[in-house]
């Protein structure tokens, strides 16, 4: 548990830091003369650039364990905002929002691994992503509307040098604080290596392919039609308001603000960790096409509402979705597992944006948002095919 505290902890001061950019990046590529196209661009190569590093993070994160990807992830990732600080031109932007994304590529999926390995219960697996959740929920609900208020009184320059200097800083406390991951066998597992003459080590970090099954493609739709409709969401949001000058820049902090709040309404819930994964599941994605469908035809609501129930429905999908991907693991494939969620996440976060901003002149972007939900919704049953059992085998079970 301390272990989880301190991870908590680095992880509210990074998600502080990188939710405060949302409703600065928008009017920051506006400033420099980039257009609705380029800014969709802008925002799906962060996405695009997860890739390779998602595919590095999830053998490394396996072999050498979650600390060191975490630091490097934030000390980078800091840097990276010290010299966007000095952009001047939207190409500079685009290729320091590139970099930026490859670095932090390796950090979700080495904080859920380290989060999950805490554990071998289910339901104590679950309450560790909530409890992931909530961390993130809360550092999302002040840093939008703080990161508005820097803006305000520092500009952009000044914002994004007090940002990069506070990943700096979390990155190297990490470094001091954040205790090295250890993977536990059963006994049989380990008397077995050592009447083959290996030791616990070596078979820690060379767990048997065999007794893990790889993740079914259809289970990585999920995860991209979930991100690709939250990225027209944080592209659509501040542009929207961006005509506002820095009233348009507070008011999307706002709006994002009450977006993390009603999240963490739900997130609190730990009750739900007991429902079925799938049913969880089934009910956010229904609650998220509804609220996406509101925001583009029904204008009478007033958008603060549709936001909040909208973080409602993302705090019941997220540590379903994160308890998903647990139960289709297994000891030694988490990083790997957690890779591949974060793959699917990436190209969903490109996929999204660049659609919005080709097809922003014709329809409207939460309307695409709405039919990424329903597509998913109407997937859902296929994931339900299958026992689950298979893959885990108290996947749905109550606690005593």
């Amino acid at each position: 548990m301390k272990t989880a505290l301190w991870l908590y902890l680095f992880l509210f001061l990074a998600y502080f830091d990188l939710h405060a950019q949302y409703p600065i990046l928008t009017p920051f590529a506006i400033s420099l003369g980039a257009g609705p196209a380029f800014i969709g661009w802008m925002m799906g190569m962060y996405s695009l650039t997860h890739l390779p590093g998602n595919l590095l993070a999830g053998v490394l994160i396996d072999r050498k364990g979650s600390r060191r990807y975490i630091v490097y992830s934030l000390i980078a990732a800091g840097a990276i905002l010290l010299l966007q600080a000095y952009a001047h031109l939207p190409w500079h932007l685009l290729l320091l929002r590139a970099a930026s994304g490859f670095a932090l590529a390796f950090l979700s999926p080495a904080c859920m691994a380290l989060l999950a390995s805490l554990s071998g219960d289910s339901v104590k697996q679950g309450k560790y992503m909530s409890g992931q959740g909530i961390v993130h929920t809360l550092a999302s609900v002040l840093s939008p509307a703080a990161g508005a208020f820097i803006v305000a009184k520092a500009g952009f320059s000044g914002t994004f040098l007090s940002l990069g200097w506070l990943l700096i800083a979390t990155g190297v406390m990490a470094y001091f604080s954040v205790p090295k991951a250890t993977r536990e066998l059963p006994a049989q597992a380990v008397s077995s290596a050592a009447a083959d003459g290996s030791s616990a080590a070596e078979v820690r970090l060379s767990p048997d392919p065999g007794s893990v099954m790889p993740v079914p493609f259809r289970y990585l739709l999920l995860p991209f039609f979930i991100a690709s409709a939250q990225g027209v969401l944080f592209f659509e949001l501040p542009l929207s308001q961006a005509g506002n000058g820095n009233e348009g820049i507070l008011s999307t902090g706002i709006l994002l603000s009450l977006l993390s709040l009603g999240a963490l309404v739900t997130l609190s819930m730990l009750f739900l960790n007991r429902l079925s994964v799938l049913l969880r599941i089934g009910a956010a994605l229904l609650g998220l096409a509804l609220c996406f469908f509101a925001l583009a035809a029904v204008p009478s609501i007033p958008p603060e509402v549709v936001l909040f129930l909208l973080g409602t429905a993302k705090g019941v999908l997220f540590p379903a979705m994160a308890s998903l991907f647990i139960g289709i693991s297994g000891p030694g494939r988490m990083g790997r597992t957690f890779s591949l969620q974060s793959i699917a996440t990436s190209l969903g976060a490109f996929a999204g944006p660049v659609a919005a901003g080709q097809l922003r002149g014709m329809v409207s972007p939460y309307f695409i948002a709405f039919l990424l939900m329903m597509m998913a919704l109407l997937l859902l049953p296929l994931y339900g095919s299958g026992k689950l059992s298979a893959y885990h085998p108290d996947w749905n079970s109550r606690a005593a």
